[in-house]
């Protein structure tokens, strides 16, 4: 038999058609990610500190806010790394621990809006048995099921990935390990893995897309019977701010993961909107339409103040 050798590093090409623009690109970048880290950090705090937040909304909300500091660092660090002009080299487990924690967290982010979701639909149309079925013990189960079953979809993707052989060229042409890349460098025929990557990263995002159409509707529906224009107007702000969230997480996965010839320019730009404008928005979004969440930020920055000041 003729011996192959096997590829042990991967070189990241970085974002198409963007040479020479290293510098601005790092600048904006670093800006996208320092802003991420502190929204999120700011959010997390204001749940932790205000007794008036530690309801089953809030603690998916924290749960997204740690799931969106873990996810826009699974490439943004590398990709800051080589733009700021070190080597873009990858080791093959590094590769295989990017794509996996890419999908772990991306799943895990799409059943977390899901749930979201079935908790405001509980909240809105079932109030008083709302704080008997989300019991602490309910959101804690349901929030470690969105982990479990995010990393059993990682697994299943990683595993399809990497069960190739990556023998030849080792240039992946992008700014971080993903499937439709990895995919191209593989020494073998991927026309079937294709299919099955194509439905199953496909069919998770839909089928969570769909659960959440469903709860918005019945929610709307619930609304709608509210007689008082003021109760109306509460709990369409309730919503507001999560269904924003909603169509920001899953217009960027539909664009990349659904398109039947993929275009890696519109790819990175769809992609860096998912990895790092999206996580920074989240906070944004949750902060400016709750004001329950306002006067906990408030309050927090205020006691960072007096710290600072002594």
């Amino acid at each position: 038999m003729r011996n192959v050798s096997m590829v042990t590093e991967f070189i990241l090409l970085g974002i198409p058609h963007t040479e020479g623009l290293e510098t601005i690109l790092f600048i904006l970048f670093l800006s996208f990610y320092l802003f991420t880290l502190m929204g999120n950090l700011l959010i997390l705090l204001a749940i932790v500190s205000s007794t008036r937040l530690h309801t089953p909304m809030y603690f998916f909300l924290y749960k997204l806010s740690v799931c969106d500091i873990f996810f826009t660092s699974v490439s943004s660090p590398k990709m800051l790394f080589y733009l700021s002009g070190n080597s873009p080299v990858i080791s093959y487990t590094g590769c295989v621990s990017q794509l996996f924690f890419y999908h772990f967290l991306g799943c895990t982010e799409c059943f977390l809006y899901t749930l979201m979701a079935y908790d405001r639909f509980m909240a809105i149309c079932y109030p008083l048995r709302y704080t008997v079925i989300m019991s602490h013990r309910v959101c804690a189960i349901l929030a470690m099921g969105t982990s479990f079953f995010g990393c059993i979809q990682a697994i299943f993707l990683t595993t399809l990935t990497f069960q190739l052989p990556y023998c030849g060229p080792n240039e992946v042409d992008y700014y971080f390990c993903d499937i439709p890349v990895m995919l191209k460098l593989a020494c073998a025929d991927t026309s079937t893995l294709e299919i099955v990557g194509f439905i199953s990263v496909g069919l998770m995002p839909l089928g969570c897309f769909l659960l959440i159409l469903t709860s918005y509707s019945c929610i709307v529906f619930s609304i709608l019977q509210i007689r008082s224009a003021e109760g109306r107007r509460h709990a369409f702000s309730t919503c507001s701010a999560h269904l924003t969230a909603i169509l920001l997480a899953f217009m960027p996965v539909a664009l990349i993961y659904l398109q039947p010839t993929p275009n890696p320019s519109l790819n990175a730009a769809v992609q860096i909107l998912n990895n790092l404008v999206t996580p920074m928005m989240n906070p944004l979004i949750y902060s400016l339409r709750n004001k329950e969440v306002k006067y906990s930020l408030r309050k927090v920055l205020q006691h960072l103040d007096l710290l600072s000041e002594k």
